[in-house]
């Protein structure tokens, strides 16, 4: 394997292996695998993973936020909407990410900005899209 460029560090590998027709099992070596199907058939497509990559990248984020601001989250759902490009490829084009959260002692405003940290800055996934997809967010707090 060549040297990383500098300030990198390596990610662990992944493997693919085709499972027929347009179907796909992935994961580290020896770690649990995902399904992928690229018709959306018998498991979630490469792009509902990316739309689903985001949004648990960022969830991770602002469950581990409130966690800090001892406002632990009780529930959280996240429904991701999005628009693709016409042209090929069909890349994405913007994404909202819409929270609804359980977490009993925060505020509107501290959830808010949990998800706006997470989205804008922390989510790795979302810092690897090109810069002209927009992604935004809202927040709804449930009891």
């Amino acid at each position: 394997m060549p040297n990383p460029p500098p300030g990198t560090i390596a990610h662990a590998p992944i493997d693919v292996k085709w499972a027929g027709a347009l179907a796909f099992e992935t994961g580290r070596p020896g770690g649990p695998t995902v399904r992928i199907d690229g018709d959306a058939q018998t498991a979630p497509s490469p792009f509902d993973l990316l739309l689903s990559a985001i949004a648990t990248c960022s969830a991770v984020d602002v469950v581990t936020i409130l966690k800090k601001q001892r406002t632990p989250v009780q529930a959280l759902r996240i429904r991701v909407e999005a628009h693709r490009v016409e042209s090929i490829p069909r890349r994405l084009a913007s994404a909202i990410l819409h929270f609804a959260i359980t977490a009993p002692g925060t505020t509107i405003e501290k959830a808010t900005r949990a998800v706006e940290l997470s989205v804008t800055k922390y989510c790795s996934v979302r810092s690897s899209l090109i810069a002209d997809a927009s992604v935004s967010w809202t927040v709804r707090l449930e009891a």
